[in-house]
Protein backbone atom coordinates (compact mmCIF):
# COMPACT_ATOMS: atom_id res chain seq x y z
CA UNK A 1 0.00 0.00 0.00
CA UNK A 2 2.78 2.01 0.41
CA UNK A 3 3.56 2.43 -3.18
CA UNK A 4 0.68 3.23 -3.80
CA UNK A 5 0.53 6.15 -1.62
CA UNK A 6 4.22 7.28 -2.91
CA UNK A 7 2.61 6.60 -6.41
CA UNK A 8 -0.21 8.78 -6.27
CA UNK A 9 1.51 11.46 -4.38
CA UNK A 10 4.19 11.54 -7.03
CA UNK A 11 1.67 11.66 -9.95
CA UNK A 12 -0.73 14.09 -8.03
CA UNK A 13 1.80 16.73 -6.94
CA UNK A 14 3.60 16.41 -10.48
CA UNK A 15 0.44 16.54 -12.70
CA UNK A 16 -1.13 19.72 -10.62
CA UNK A 17 2.26 21.46 -11.07
CA UNK A 18 1.85 21.16 -14.73
CA UNK A 19 -1.33 22.46 -15.09
CA UNK A 20 -0.54 25.12 -11.94
CA UNK A 21 2.36 26.20 -14.58
CA UNK A 22 0.64 25.94 -18.26
CA UNK A 23 -2.28 28.31 -16.41
CA UNK A 24 0.45 30.58 -14.61
CA UNK A 25 -0.34 33.63 -16.51
CA UNK A 26 -4.45 33.49 -15.30
CA UNK A 27 -5.60 34.82 -12.32
CA UNK A 28 -5.65 33.01 -8.69
CA UNK A 29 -9.36 31.55 -9.09
CA UNK A 30 -8.63 29.79 -12.93
CA UNK A 31 -5.37 28.80 -11.62
CA UNK A 32 -7.28 27.11 -8.04
CA UNK A 33 -9.88 25.14 -10.42
CA UNK A 34 -7.85 24.06 -12.70
CA UNK A 35 -5.50 22.37 -10.22
CA UNK A 36 -8.32 21.30 -8.09
CA UNK A 37 -10.71 19.85 -10.47
CA UNK A 38 -7.50 18.33 -12.76
CA UNK A 39 -6.64 16.87 -9.26
CA UNK A 40 -9.94 15.64 -8.73
CA UNK A 41 -9.85 13.82 -12.11
CA UNK A 42 -6.38 12.66 -11.92
CA UNK A 43 -7.20 10.82 -8.75
CA UNK A 44 -10.51 9.25 -9.67
CA UNK A 45 -8.69 8.15 -12.90
CA UNK A 46 -6.16 6.79 -10.57
CA UNK A 47 -8.60 4.53 -8.76
CA UNK A 48 -10.18 3.17 -11.55
CA UNK A 49 -7.06 2.93 -13.26
CA UNK A 50 -5.39 0.88 -10.45
CA UNK A 51 -8.69 -0.71 -9.94
CA UNK A 52 -9.23 -2.21 -13.19
CA UNK A 53 -4.68 -3.23 -13.82
CA UNK A 54 -4.57 -4.71 -10.51
CA UNK A 55 -7.97 -6.53 -11.20
CA UNK A 56 -7.14 -7.62 -14.61
CA UNK A 57 -3.31 -9.01 -13.20
CA UNK A 58 -5.50 -11.21 -10.50
CA UNK A 59 -7.74 -12.85 -12.80
CA UNK A 60 -5.04 -13.51 -15.29
CA UNK A 61 -3.06 -15.00 -12.19
CA UNK A 62 -6.57 -17.13 -11.00
CA UNK A 63 -7.13 -18.64 -14.52
CA UNK A 64 -3.66 -19.61 -14.93
CA UNK A 65 -3.58 -21.11 -11.29
CA UNK A 66 -7.23 -22.38 -12.16
CA UNK A 67 -5.39 -24.03 -15.21
CA UNK A 68 -2.62 -25.69 -13.05
CA UNK A 69 -4.63 -27.18 -10.70
CA UNK A 70 -7.28 -28.40 -13.62
CA UNK A 71 -10.30 -27.01 -12.40
CA UNK A 72 -13.58 -25.30 -13.98
CA UNK A 73 -13.37 -21.92 -14.59
CA UNK A 74 -14.29 -19.91 -11.65
CA UNK A 75 -13.34 -22.51 -9.20
CA UNK A 76 -10.85 -20.28 -7.13
CA UNK A 77 -13.08 -16.95 -7.53
CA UNK A 78 -14.85 -18.61 -4.75
CA UNK A 79 -11.62 -19.14 -2.14
CA UNK A 80 -10.90 -16.95 0.28
CA UNK A 81 -7.28 -16.06 -0.90
CA UNK A 82 -9.29 -14.52 -4.08
CA UNK A 83 -11.77 -12.53 -2.06
CA UNK A 84 -8.94 -10.97 -0.13
CA UNK A 85 -6.92 -10.32 -3.41
CA UNK A 86 -9.91 -8.81 -5.11
CA UNK A 87 -10.58 -6.53 -1.45
CA UNK A 88 -6.86 -5.84 -1.25
CA UNK A 89 -7.12 -4.80 -4.97
CA UNK A 90 -9.71 -2.40 -4.02
CA UNK A 91 -8.49 -0.64 -1.21
CA UNK A 92 -5.17 -0.18 -3.27
CA UNK A 93 -6.85 1.68 -6.40
CA UNK A 94 -8.51 3.53 -3.86
CA UNK A 95 -5.21 4.60 -1.86
CA UNK A 96 -3.67 5.13 -5.15
CA UNK A 97 -6.46 7.98 -5.91
CA UNK A 98 -6.70 9.47 -2.40
CA UNK A 99 -2.78 9.95 -2.64
CA UNK A 100 -3.24 11.42 -6.14
CA UNK A 101 -6.00 13.63 -5.34
CA UNK A 102 -3.95 15.28 -2.24
CA UNK A 103 -1.01 15.35 -3.67
CA UNK A 104 -2.86 17.36 -6.44
CA UNK A 105 -4.10 20.15 -3.65
CA UNK A 106 -0.31 20.97 -2.52
CA UNK A 107 0.66 22.96 -5.49
CA UNK A 108 -2.26 25.14 -5.18
CA UNK A 109 -2.29 25.87 -1.92
CA UNK A 110 -0.42 29.18 -2.38
CA UNK A 111 -2.81 30.43 -4.48
CA UNK A 112 -5.11 30.97 -2.14
CA UNK A 113 -3.03 33.22 0.16
CA UNK A 114 -0.62 34.59 -2.02
CA UNK A 115 -0.09 36.47 -5.60
CA UNK A 116 0.05 34.24 -8.52
CA UNK A 117 3.77 35.32 -9.84
CA UNK A 118 4.87 34.70 -6.17
CA UNK A 119 2.06 31.43 -5.27
CA UNK A 120 3.76 29.95 -8.65
CA UNK A 121 7.20 29.50 -7.09
CA UNK A 122 6.17 28.37 -3.45
CA UNK A 123 4.11 25.42 -5.74
CA UNK A 124 7.33 24.52 -7.21
CA UNK A 125 9.21 24.90 -4.12
CA UNK A 126 6.50 22.93 -2.00
CA UNK A 127 6.47 19.89 -5.00
CA UNK A 128 10.71 19.81 -5.11
CA UNK A 129 10.36 19.87 -1.26
CA UNK A 130 7.67 16.83 -0.90
CA UNK A 131 9.41 14.58 -3.93
CA UNK A 132 12.74 15.16 -2.36
CA UNK A 133 11.23 13.56 1.14
CA UNK A 134 9.92 10.76 -1.04
CA UNK A 135 13.11 10.42 -2.51
CA UNK A 136 15.13 9.98 0.86
CA UNK A 137 11.86 7.90 2.24
CA UNK A 138 12.10 5.37 -1.51
CA UNK A 139 15.82 5.49 -0.51
CA UNK A 140 15.52 4.25 2.77
CA UNK A 141 12.85 1.19 2.18
CA UNK A 142 15.59 0.40 -1.01
CA UNK A 143 18.99 0.91 1.50
CA UNK A 144 20.07 3.48 -1.83
CA UNK A 145 21.81 6.59 -0.73
CA UNK A 146 19.27 9.06 0.75
CA UNK A 147 20.93 12.11 -0.95
CA UNK A 148 21.09 10.66 -4.17
CA UNK A 149 18.02 9.18 -4.16
CA UNK A 150 15.90 12.74 -3.07
CA UNK A 151 18.30 14.59 -5.48
CA UNK A 152 16.56 11.83 -8.66
CA UNK A 153 13.17 12.92 -7.59
CA UNK A 154 14.44 16.67 -7.08
CA UNK A 155 15.80 16.59 -10.79
CA UNK A 156 12.45 15.12 -11.92
CA UNK A 157 9.97 17.90 -10.93
CA UNK A 158 12.51 20.53 -11.81
CA UNK A 159 12.99 18.44 -15.29
CA UNK A 160 8.24 18.62 -15.19
CA UNK A 161 8.89 22.44 -13.96
CA UNK A 162 11.06 23.49 -16.86
CA UNK A 163 9.13 21.43 -19.47
CA UNK A 164 6.17 23.18 -18.38
CA UNK A 165 7.45 26.45 -18.62
CA UNK A 166 8.14 25.99 -21.74
CA UNK A 167 4.99 25.09 -23.04
CA UNK A 168 3.44 27.86 -21.34
CA UNK A 169 5.67 30.80 -22.83
CA UNK A 170 4.99 28.85 -26.34
CA UNK A 171 1.16 28.76 -26.22
CA UNK A 172 1.21 32.35 -24.26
Amino acid sequence: MVRYIIRGLIDGTLSTLGVVIGASGADSHIIISAGLGGGLANGLSNILGAFTAEKASLERERINMERKLVKNHGYLKKSLIYKNALKDTMICGVIDGISTTLGSALPVLPFFFLKPNVALYVAIGITVGLLFLLGIFIGKISKENLLISGTKMVVGALLVSFLCFIIENIFS
